[in-house]
């Protein structure tokens, strides 16, 4: 059986510095637990590590539709315009543990000299142990998938500014850096 898709949702936000400076994939594997918290009330810790064959990971738990998920964030494209991450996230619900897969994707492009705009885009699909996890609890998959297109997509809108300004700061400590 194939995943099924449970969410997609896609926010944008203006970054106000210069595309150059801009590096997401850099910002994403160094941000600090306290920026992360600070980003939504909802995130609760972030911390990078590696895989164990050495690619970049971030890890990440915040609560989602009443779910504390566990994100494993394995990069799988790391340019400065964009980054894309995988995980297999643990999801603890009043019911117990499941799993979803979820896509992370972070980008940026320019509108003009001094600024550009961060795309944030996110897609849940379901795993065979979250499937297994709603037929054991009687839950159709789409009373799952209506709580999560609300849910997920209005968290996304609340962190996406605050990622943009997290990025933009981190931006223009780089420009000065450079002296420009």
């Amino acid at each position: 059986m194939t995943d099924q898709l449970i969410t997609e949702s896609s926010c944008a936000a203006v970054v106000r510095a210069p595309l150059e400076f801009v590096d997401i994939s850099t910002w994403l594997f160094s941000l600090p637990d306290a920026e992360y918290q600070r980003c939504s009330p909802a995130h609760i810790a972030a911390a990078a590590t590696t895989t164990d064959d050495g690619r970049r990971m971030s890890i990440n738990v915040e609560t989602i539709g009443g779910g504390l998920m566990v994100q494993h964030y394995v990069e799988d494209i790391g340019k400065k315009d964009h980054c894309r991450v995988l995980s297999t996230s643990d999801v603890l619900t009043p019911s117990g543990w499941t799993k979803i897969k979820v896509i992370w994707e972070l980008s940026v492009k320019a509108i003009d000299k001094d600024s550009c705009e961060l795309t944030n885009h996110v897609i849940g699909s379901s795993t065979p142990e979250f499937l297994h996890y709603l037929a054991k609890s009687g839950t159709p998959f789409e009373s799952a998938k209506q709580s999560l297109d609300v849910s997920a997509p209005a968290h996304n809108a609340q962190e996406t500014p605050f990622f943009a300004a997290s990025i933009e700061k981190k931006a223009l400590e780089a420009k000065a850096a450079a002296g420009k």
